[in-house]
């Protein structure tokens, strides 16, 4: 599980195994055994959320927008794409 980076407690991440065919680019949140999953693009997206309220998924979300290139460049990256 790449980590590409912690927030205020929430780790923000991906699977090194993706599935075959390798999904979009995404980010995977875990915190407190809640998870959710955010697709990049066209938009960022919430693909998933397992237990995160209406606030935390806001404010999680804005981190995504705010990194979403760096979350890109380690996706590629890790993924060699």
């Amino acid at each position: 599980m790449p980590k590409v980076f912690e927030w205020r407690g929430y780790r923000f991440f991906f699977y090194a195994h993706e599935g075959t065919p390798l999904e979009p680019a995404h980010i995977h949140v875990r915190k407190d055994g809640k998870e959710a999953k955010f697709w990049l693009r066209p938009f960022v997206s919430l693909a998933y959320n397992r237990g995160f309220n209406g606030l935390e998924l806001k404010r999680i979300a804005g981190q995504v927008m705010s990194k979403r290139d760096e979350i890109e460049r380690h996706w590629h990256g890790f993924f060699e794409i």
